[in-house]
Protein backbone atom coordinates (compact mmCIF):
# COMPACT_ATOMS: atom_id res chain seq x y z
CA UNK A 1 0.00 0.00 0.00
CA UNK A 2 1.60 3.55 -0.87
CA UNK A 3 2.03 5.48 2.16
CA UNK A 4 0.20 9.15 2.36
CA UNK A 5 1.57 12.02 4.26
CA UNK A 6 -0.48 15.21 5.33
CA UNK A 7 1.68 18.36 4.58
CA UNK A 8 0.60 21.37 6.47
CA UNK A 9 1.05 24.64 5.65
CA UNK A 10 1.13 25.60 2.03
CA UNK A 11 4.08 27.66 1.55
CA UNK A 12 7.49 27.34 -0.03
CA UNK A 13 8.46 24.69 3.28
CA UNK A 14 5.04 22.81 2.26
CA UNK A 15 5.68 22.64 -1.10
CA UNK A 16 9.10 22.12 -1.26
CA UNK A 17 8.57 19.06 1.60
CA UNK A 18 5.61 17.98 -0.58
CA UNK A 19 8.32 17.98 -3.71
CA UNK A 20 10.71 16.10 -2.04
CA UNK A 21 7.94 13.59 -0.45
CA UNK A 22 6.34 12.77 -4.21
CA UNK A 23 9.97 12.06 -5.46
CA UNK A 24 9.76 9.25 -3.03
CA UNK A 25 6.62 7.55 -3.91
CA UNK A 26 4.31 9.17 -1.35
CA UNK A 27 0.89 10.48 -1.72
CA UNK A 28 0.65 14.03 -0.30
CA UNK A 29 -2.59 15.74 0.95
CA UNK A 30 -1.53 19.19 1.51
CA UNK A 31 -2.98 21.33 4.04
CA UNK A 32 -3.71 25.45 4.00
CA UNK A 33 -5.91 27.90 6.70
CA UNK A 34 -6.07 30.22 3.78
CA UNK A 35 -8.17 28.96 0.36
CA UNK A 36 -5.06 30.60 -1.51
CA UNK A 37 -1.76 28.25 -1.37
CA UNK A 38 2.16 30.11 -1.28
CA UNK A 39 1.63 31.22 2.31
CA UNK A 40 4.66 34.42 2.86
CA UNK A 41 5.00 34.47 -1.24
CA UNK A 42 1.73 35.69 -1.66
CA UNK A 43 1.53 37.72 1.78
CA UNK A 44 4.61 38.71 2.58
CA UNK A 45 7.11 39.12 -0.37
CA UNK A 46 6.89 42.72 -1.48
CA UNK A 47 4.47 43.28 -4.16
CA UNK A 48 7.30 45.21 -6.20
CA UNK A 49 9.76 42.20 -5.92
CA UNK A 50 7.63 40.14 -8.80
CA UNK A 51 10.71 37.81 -9.86
CA UNK A 52 10.95 36.35 -6.25
CA UNK A 53 7.05 35.51 -7.13
CA UNK A 54 7.77 33.78 -9.66
CA UNK A 55 8.85 30.54 -7.86
CA UNK A 56 5.25 29.57 -7.63
CA UNK A 57 5.89 27.84 -10.93
CA UNK A 58 7.53 25.89 -9.51
CA UNK A 59 5.19 25.10 -6.86
CA UNK A 60 2.20 24.90 -9.43
CA UNK A 61 3.83 22.16 -10.98
CA UNK A 62 4.56 20.16 -7.84
CA UNK A 63 0.36 20.77 -7.43
CA UNK A 64 -0.42 19.13 -11.15
CA UNK A 65 1.33 15.76 -9.48
CA UNK A 66 -1.57 12.82 -9.67
CA UNK A 67 -0.52 11.40 -6.11
CA UNK A 68 -0.68 15.55 -4.62
CA UNK A 69 -3.58 16.84 -3.38
CA UNK A 70 -4.96 20.74 -2.31
CA UNK A 71 -7.12 21.52 1.03
CA UNK A 72 -7.54 24.86 1.46
CA UNK A 73 -9.45 27.03 4.05
CA UNK A 74 -8.88 24.21 6.69
CA UNK A 75 -7.29 25.63 10.28
CA UNK A 76 -5.59 22.90 11.79
CA UNK A 77 -6.17 23.19 15.46
CA UNK A 78 -9.32 24.52 15.17
CA UNK A 79 -11.43 22.91 12.20
CA UNK A 80 -9.53 19.32 12.67
CA UNK A 81 -6.93 18.23 15.25
CA UNK A 82 -3.63 17.38 15.34
CA UNK A 83 -4.98 14.01 16.52
CA UNK A 84 -7.49 13.80 13.90
CA UNK A 85 -4.35 13.91 11.17
CA UNK A 86 -2.34 11.55 12.50
CA UNK A 87 -4.88 8.87 12.90
CA UNK A 88 -5.64 9.71 9.55
CA UNK A 89 -1.98 9.23 7.59
CA UNK A 90 1.15 7.52 8.14
CA UNK A 91 2.52 10.92 9.32
CA UNK A 92 1.96 14.50 9.66
CA UNK A 93 5.10 17.42 8.39
CA UNK A 94 3.83 20.94 9.68
CA UNK A 95 5.37 23.41 7.74
CA UNK A 96 2.83 26.20 9.22
CA UNK A 97 5.82 29.07 9.38
CA UNK A 98 5.63 31.62 12.46
CA UNK A 99 2.57 34.13 12.24
CA UNK A 100 3.57 36.25 15.59
CA UNK A 101 6.03 38.83 15.56
CA UNK A 102 8.47 39.48 18.73
CA UNK A 103 7.79 42.27 20.72
CA UNK A 104 10.55 44.78 21.58
CA UNK A 105 10.00 44.93 25.51
CA UNK A 106 9.81 48.36 26.52
CA UNK A 107 7.79 51.06 27.45
CA UNK A 108 4.75 52.90 25.38
CA UNK A 109 4.18 49.48 22.87
CA UNK A 110 1.02 49.81 23.63
CA UNK A 111 0.47 53.09 21.98
CA UNK A 112 -1.67 54.12 18.86
CA UNK A 113 0.69 54.21 16.03
CA UNK A 114 2.46 51.41 17.53
CA UNK A 115 2.55 48.33 15.16
CA UNK A 116 4.02 44.86 13.91
CA UNK A 117 6.11 45.14 11.02
CA UNK A 118 4.42 42.03 9.91
CA UNK A 119 0.87 42.58 10.20
CA UNK A 120 1.80 46.40 7.80
CA UNK A 121 3.40 44.13 5.20
CA UNK A 122 0.17 41.46 5.62
CA UNK A 123 -1.87 44.76 5.29
CA UNK A 124 -0.44 45.80 2.19
CA UNK A 125 -0.56 42.31 0.57
CA UNK A 126 -4.05 41.83 1.19
CA UNK A 127 -4.00 38.54 3.69
CA UNK A 128 -7.67 38.38 4.35
CA UNK A 129 -6.73 38.87 8.59
CA UNK A 130 -5.03 41.91 8.04
CA UNK A 131 -7.38 43.55 5.68
CA UNK A 132 -9.62 46.01 8.09
CA UNK A 133 -5.92 47.02 10.27
CA UNK A 134 -5.82 50.92 10.30
CA UNK A 135 -2.19 52.73 9.73
CA UNK A 136 -2.27 56.50 10.58
CA UNK A 137 -0.56 57.56 7.62
CA UNK A 138 -0.93 61.59 7.88
CA UNK A 139 2.04 61.92 10.08
CA UNK A 140 5.09 62.94 8.51
CA UNK A 141 7.81 60.98 10.19
CA UNK A 142 7.81 57.04 10.79
CA UNK A 143 10.56 55.21 12.43
CA UNK A 144 10.86 51.08 11.22
CA UNK A 145 13.06 49.39 14.01
CA UNK A 146 15.09 46.62 12.56
CA UNK A 147 17.84 46.19 10.20
CA UNK A 148 16.52 42.86 8.04
CA UNK A 149 15.00 42.83 4.44
CA UNK A 150 11.55 43.35 5.90
CA UNK A 151 12.66 46.70 7.65
CA UNK A 152 13.48 47.74 4.54
CA UNK A 153 10.57 46.40 2.52
CA UNK A 154 8.07 48.39 4.96
CA UNK A 155 10.42 51.80 4.53
CA UNK A 156 10.34 51.49 0.72
CA UNK A 157 6.79 50.88 0.57
CA UNK A 158 5.86 54.14 2.47
CA UNK A 159 7.71 56.16 0.45
CA UNK A 160 7.35 54.62 -2.92
CA UNK A 161 5.73 56.00 -6.25
CA UNK A 162 2.10 55.65 -5.84
CA UNK A 163 2.05 55.03 -10.44
CA UNK A 164 4.81 52.36 -9.56
CA UNK A 165 2.95 50.42 -6.94
CA UNK A 166 -0.06 50.78 -9.19
CA UNK A 167 1.25 48.08 -11.75
CA UNK A 168 1.85 45.73 -8.49
CA UNK A 169 -0.41 43.18 -6.75
CA UNK A 170 -0.61 45.37 -3.82
CA UNK A 171 -4.19 45.14 -2.31
CA UNK A 172 -6.43 47.66 -3.55
CA UNK A 173 -7.16 49.23 0.28
CA UNK A 174 -2.75 49.84 0.91
CA UNK A 175 -2.81 51.38 -3.16
CA UNK A 176 -5.34 54.23 -2.37
CA UNK A 177 -4.21 54.65 1.77
CA UNK A 178 -0.24 54.62 0.16
CA UNK A 179 -1.20 57.06 -2.58
CA UNK A 180 -3.23 59.77 -0.10
CA UNK A 181 0.47 59.11 2.57
CA UNK A 182 1.83 61.96 4.04
CA UNK A 183 4.77 60.15 5.31
CA UNK A 184 8.30 62.21 4.22
CA UNK A 185 11.13 60.64 6.25
CA UNK A 186 11.50 57.08 7.38
CA UNK A 187 13.82 56.21 9.72
CA UNK A 188 14.88 52.71 9.72
CA UNK A 189 17.36 52.07 13.40
CA UNK A 190 19.79 49.57 13.79
CA UNK A 191 20.77 48.01 16.88
CA UNK A 192 24.16 47.02 15.61
CA UNK A 193 26.76 48.71 13.01
CA UNK A 194 26.51 48.90 9.03
CA UNK A 195 28.82 45.56 9.12
CA UNK A 196 26.36 43.38 11.03
CA UNK A 197 23.13 44.39 9.53
CA UNK A 198 21.11 41.69 8.30
CA UNK A 199 19.85 43.02 4.94
CA UNK A 200 20.68 41.90 1.86
CA UNK A 201 22.69 43.46 -0.79
CA UNK A 202 19.65 43.47 -3.37
CA UNK A 203 17.37 45.16 -0.64
CA UNK A 204 20.01 48.26 0.10
CA UNK A 205 20.96 48.49 -3.97
CA UNK A 206 17.51 48.42 -4.36
CA UNK A 207 16.72 51.60 -2.13
CA UNK A 208 19.10 53.68 -4.28
CA UNK A 209 16.51 53.02 -7.51
CA UNK A 210 13.58 54.91 -5.58
CA UNK A 211 12.25 57.59 -7.71
CA UNK A 212 10.56 60.01 -5.03
CA UNK A 213 12.69 59.49 -1.89
CA UNK A 214 16.88 60.27 -1.42
CA UNK A 215 18.48 57.76 1.10
CA UNK A 216 20.54 59.49 3.82
CA UNK A 217 23.61 57.68 5.68
CA UNK A 218 25.41 60.04 8.16
CA UNK A 219 29.45 59.04 7.59
CA UNK A 220 29.95 59.59 10.99
CA UNK A 221 28.03 56.08 11.53
CA UNK A 222 30.65 54.27 9.12
CA UNK A 223 33.34 54.91 10.31
CA UNK A 224 33.62 50.90 11.65
CA UNK A 225 35.01 50.60 14.99
CA UNK A 226 37.80 48.64 15.68
CA UNK A 227 36.78 45.13 15.74
CA UNK A 228 34.43 45.54 12.99
CA UNK A 229 37.42 46.71 10.76
CA UNK A 230 39.19 43.68 11.81
CA UNK A 231 36.11 41.12 11.33
CA UNK A 232 34.74 42.36 7.98
CA UNK A 233 38.57 42.04 6.46
CA UNK A 234 38.89 38.56 7.80
CA UNK A 235 38.06 35.03 5.71
CA UNK A 236 34.65 34.94 8.32
CA UNK A 237 33.02 38.05 7.00
CA UNK A 238 30.03 37.61 4.55
CA UNK A 239 30.48 39.15 0.95
CA UNK A 240 27.16 40.72 1.81
CA UNK A 241 28.32 42.80 4.94
CA UNK A 242 31.08 43.88 2.35
CA UNK A 243 29.20 44.95 -0.44
CA UNK A 244 27.02 46.69 1.99
CA UNK A 245 29.25 48.83 3.85
CA UNK A 246 30.76 49.88 0.47
CA UNK A 247 27.29 50.80 -1.20
CA UNK A 248 26.21 52.68 2.21
CA UNK A 249 29.20 54.39 1.87
CA UNK A 250 28.55 55.35 -2.11
CA UNK A 251 24.95 57.04 -0.36
CA UNK A 252 26.61 58.75 2.16
CA UNK A 253 28.82 60.54 -0.40
CA UNK A 254 26.06 61.09 -3.06
CA UNK A 255 24.23 64.07 -3.51
CA UNK A 256 20.95 64.54 -2.26
CA UNK A 257 18.57 64.35 -5.71
CA UNK A 258 15.91 66.91 -4.05
CA UNK A 259 12.77 64.42 -3.49
CA UNK A 260 10.43 65.39 -1.07
CA UNK A 261 10.65 62.43 0.54
CA UNK A 262 13.54 59.99 2.29
CA UNK A 263 15.17 57.29 3.83
CA UNK A 264 16.98 58.25 6.52
CA UNK A 265 19.37 54.81 7.63
CA UNK A 266 20.84 54.83 11.20
CA UNK A 267 22.83 52.66 13.16
CA UNK A 268 23.92 51.51 16.76
CA UNK A 269 20.57 52.29 18.35
CA UNK A 270 19.02 50.78 20.66
CA UNK A 271 14.87 51.72 21.23
CA UNK A 272 14.39 52.29 25.44
CA UNK A 273 10.80 53.73 25.44
CA UNK A 274 8.34 55.06 23.32
CA UNK A 275 6.77 57.99 23.96
CA UNK A 276 2.95 58.73 24.30
CA UNK A 277 0.93 62.28 23.61
CA UNK A 278 -2.27 62.76 25.62
CA UNK A 279 -4.54 61.23 23.19
CA UNK A 280 -2.41 58.31 23.94
CA UNK A 281 -0.27 57.96 20.36
CA UNK A 282 2.97 58.01 19.47
CA UNK A 283 4.11 61.18 19.32
CA UNK A 284 8.59 59.86 19.85
CA UNK A 285 10.89 57.22 20.44
CA UNK A 286 14.03 57.09 23.10
CA UNK A 287 16.82 55.57 21.74
CA UNK A 288 20.22 54.10 23.66
CA UNK A 289 23.91 54.86 21.40
CA UNK A 290 25.82 51.45 21.08
CA UNK A 291 29.28 50.66 20.46
CA UNK A 292 30.63 47.39 19.19
CA UNK A 293 32.29 45.75 21.82
CA UNK A 294 33.69 41.20 21.48
CA UNK A 295 31.53 38.99 23.57
CA UNK A 296 31.89 35.87 25.01
CA UNK A 297 33.09 33.27 21.78
CA UNK A 298 34.49 36.32 20.00
CA UNK A 299 31.14 37.63 18.69
CA UNK A 300 30.78 41.29 18.30
CA UNK A 301 27.75 42.77 20.34
CA UNK A 302 26.26 46.07 20.56
CA UNK A 303 26.81 47.73 24.15
CA UNK A 304 25.00 51.19 25.36
CA UNK A 305 27.08 53.92 25.85
CA UNK A 306 24.64 55.64 28.12
CA UNK A 307 24.13 58.36 25.68
CA UNK A 308 20.75 58.96 24.31
CA UNK A 309 18.62 60.34 21.81
CA UNK A 310 14.73 60.97 20.79
CA UNK A 311 13.47 60.88 17.42
CA UNK A 312 10.02 62.89 16.89
CA UNK A 313 7.40 60.44 14.95
CA UNK A 314 3.87 59.70 14.67
CA UNK A 315 4.24 55.69 13.09
CA UNK A 316 6.48 52.60 14.55
CA UNK A 317 6.58 49.34 12.68
CA UNK A 318 8.76 46.95 14.83
CA UNK A 319 10.34 44.77 12.91
CA UNK A 320 12.98 42.54 15.28
CA UNK A 321 11.59 39.15 14.75
CA UNK A 322 9.27 36.35 14.32
CA UNK A 323 7.94 33.37 16.69
CA UNK A 324 5.79 30.36 15.72
CA UNK A 325 2.80 29.76 17.50
CA UNK A 326 2.08 26.39 19.10
CA UNK A 327 -0.53 23.87 18.06
CA UNK A 328 -2.73 21.78 20.43
CA UNK A 329 -1.28 18.47 20.88
CA UNK A 330 2.21 19.61 19.79
CA UNK A 331 5.49 20.29 21.83
CA UNK A 332 6.09 23.96 21.61
CA UNK A 333 9.25 25.66 22.94
CA UNK A 334 7.91 28.78 24.33
CA UNK A 335 11.61 30.45 24.57
CA UNK A 336 12.77 29.68 21.29
CA UNK A 337 9.01 29.95 19.78
CA UNK A 338 9.63 26.99 17.58
CA UNK A 339 8.46 23.27 17.79
CA UNK A 340 11.57 21.22 19.31
CA UNK A 341 12.35 18.83 16.81
CA UNK A 342 15.81 16.77 15.54
CA UNK A 343 16.54 17.15 12.15
CA UNK A 344 12.44 17.95 11.61
CA UNK A 345 11.83 15.21 13.79
CA UNK A 346 9.50 16.74 16.17
CA UNK A 347 10.06 15.26 20.30
CA UNK A 348 8.82 16.66 23.93
CA UNK A 349 11.14 18.98 25.24
CA UNK A 350 14.39 17.03 26.50
CA UNK A 351 12.57 13.61 25.36
CA UNK A 352 12.41 11.27 22.34
CA UNK A 353 10.94 12.03 19.41
CA UNK A 354 7.03 12.21 19.25
CA UNK A 355 5.71 9.19 16.72
CA UNK A 356 5.38 10.25 12.97
CA UNK A 357 5.11 13.80 13.13
CA UNK A 358 7.95 16.17 11.72
CA UNK A 359 8.42 20.10 10.83
CA UNK A 360 10.03 22.12 8.59
CA UNK A 361 10.67 25.71 7.51
CA UNK A 362 10.75 28.36 9.99
CA UNK A 363 8.69 26.21 12.85
CA UNK A 364 11.12 24.05 12.53
CA UNK A 365 14.56 26.28 12.34
CA UNK A 366 13.67 30.04 13.60
CA UNK A 367 13.15 32.91 11.39
CA UNK A 368 16.46 32.47 9.07
CA UNK A 369 17.03 32.69 5.45
CA UNK A 370 15.77 33.47 2.66
CA UNK A 371 13.12 31.47 0.27
CA UNK A 372 15.36 28.93 -1.62
CA UNK A 373 16.77 28.49 2.13
CA UNK A 374 13.47 26.55 2.96
CA UNK A 375 14.14 24.26 -0.38
CA UNK A 376 17.60 22.03 1.76
CA UNK A 377 15.21 22.53 5.44
CA UNK A 378 12.43 20.52 4.17
CA UNK A 379 14.41 18.27 2.09
CA UNK A 380 16.34 17.24 5.40
CA UNK A 381 12.93 16.38 6.79
CA UNK A 382 11.38 14.71 4.35
CA UNK A 383 14.56 12.55 4.00
CA UNK A 384 13.83 11.31 7.58
CA UNK A 385 10.22 11.19 7.25
CA UNK A 386 10.92 8.98 4.31
CA UNK A 387 13.52 6.72 6.43
CA UNK A 388 11.29 6.35 9.23
CA UNK A 389 8.39 4.85 6.73
CA UNK A 390 11.16 2.49 4.94
CA UNK A 391 11.75 1.15 8.48
CA UNK A 392 8.54 0.29 9.01
CA UNK A 393 7.46 2.81 11.25
CA UNK A 394 3.78 3.55 9.61
CA UNK A 395 1.07 2.47 11.83
CA UNK A 396 0.22 -1.39 11.88
CA UNK A 397 -3.96 -1.05 11.42
CA UNK A 398 -5.82 0.31 8.41
CA UNK A 399 -5.66 4.17 7.86
CA UNK A 400 -8.51 6.28 6.40
CA UNK A 401 -8.75 5.92 2.41
CA UNK A 402 -8.38 8.85 0.10
CA UNK A 403 -11.77 8.83 -0.17
CA UNK A 404 -12.78 8.82 3.27
CA UNK A 405 -10.61 11.85 4.06
CA UNK A 406 -12.27 13.85 1.42
CA UNK A 407 -15.80 13.00 3.00
CA UNK A 408 -14.23 13.58 6.73
CA UNK A 409 -12.90 17.35 5.67
CA UNK A 410 -16.35 18.33 3.89
CA UNK A 411 -18.29 17.54 6.81
CA UNK A 412 -15.79 19.72 8.65
CA UNK A 413 -14.85 22.48 6.60
CA UNK A 414 -17.92 22.91 4.03
CA UNK A 415 -16.13 25.60 2.33
CA UNK A 416 -13.87 23.52 1.52
CA UNK A 417 -11.07 24.86 -1.60
CA UNK A 418 -9.29 21.78 -3.43
CA UNK A 419 -6.89 22.81 -6.16
CA UNK A 420 -9.12 23.20 -9.10
CA UNK A 421 -11.17 25.69 -7.02
CA UNK A 422 -8.43 27.87 -6.27
CA UNK A 423 -7.05 27.97 -9.91
CA UNK A 424 -10.70 29.66 -10.39
CA UNK A 425 -9.74 32.40 -7.57
CA UNK A 426 -6.29 32.69 -9.17
CA UNK A 427 -8.20 32.72 -13.19
CA UNK A 428 -10.31 35.54 -11.55
CA UNK A 429 -7.78 37.69 -9.87
CA UNK A 430 -5.77 37.62 -12.89
CA UNK A 431 -8.63 38.54 -15.06
CA UNK A 432 -9.67 41.31 -12.95
CA UNK A 433 -5.88 42.72 -12.87
CA UNK A 434 -5.14 42.60 -16.66
CA UNK A 435 -7.10 45.49 -18.04
CA UNK A 436 -5.51 47.65 -15.16
CA UNK A 437 -1.45 46.20 -16.59
CA UNK A 438 -1.52 44.59 -13.31
CA UNK A 439 -0.62 40.49 -12.53
CA UNK A 440 -3.61 40.25 -10.52
CA UNK A 441 -5.98 42.06 -8.25
CA UNK A 442 -6.05 40.15 -5.03
CA UNK A 443 -9.34 39.13 -3.15
CA UNK A 444 -9.18 40.02 0.35
CA UNK A 445 -12.21 38.59 1.97
CA UNK A 446 -12.37 34.60 2.37
CA UNK A 447 -16.02 34.88 2.04
CA UNK A 448 -15.45 36.49 -1.66
CA UNK A 449 -12.68 33.84 -2.57
CA UNK A 450 -15.43 30.79 -1.30
CA UNK A 451 -17.56 31.94 -3.37
CA UNK A 452 -15.29 32.65 -6.84
CA UNK A 453 -14.22 29.12 -5.81
CA UNK A 454 -17.39 27.06 -5.46
CA UNK A 455 -18.19 28.46 -9.55
CA UNK A 456 -15.03 26.82 -10.60
CA UNK A 457 -15.14 22.86 -11.15
CA UNK A 458 -14.92 20.47 -8.28
CA UNK A 459 -12.66 17.64 -7.80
Amino acid sequence: MTHRVAVVGAGPSGFYASQHLLRGGIEVDLYEALPTPFGLVRAGVAPDHPKIKSVTRVFDKAAAHPALRFFGGVEVGEDVGCDELLARYDAVLYTVGMSDDRRLGIAGEQLGGVHAASTFVAWYNGHPAHADDAFDLSVQRAVVIGNGNVALDVARMLVAEPSELRRTDTADHALDALAKAAVEQVVVLGRRGPAQAAFTHPEVLELGELTRADVVVDPAQLELDAHSKVWLASADADATAQRNVELLRTYAQRPPRGHARRVDLRFLRSPISLLGDARGRVRGLRVMCNRIEVGDGGALHAVATGEHEEIECGLVLRSVGYRGRGLPGLPFDERRGVVPNVGGRVKQLDAEPLERTYVAGWIKRGPQGVIGTNKRCAAETAEHLLADLAAGRAPKGERASADEVVAWLRARVPGLVTWDRWCAIDAHERATGEPQGRPRVKLVRVGEMQAIAQAGPSR
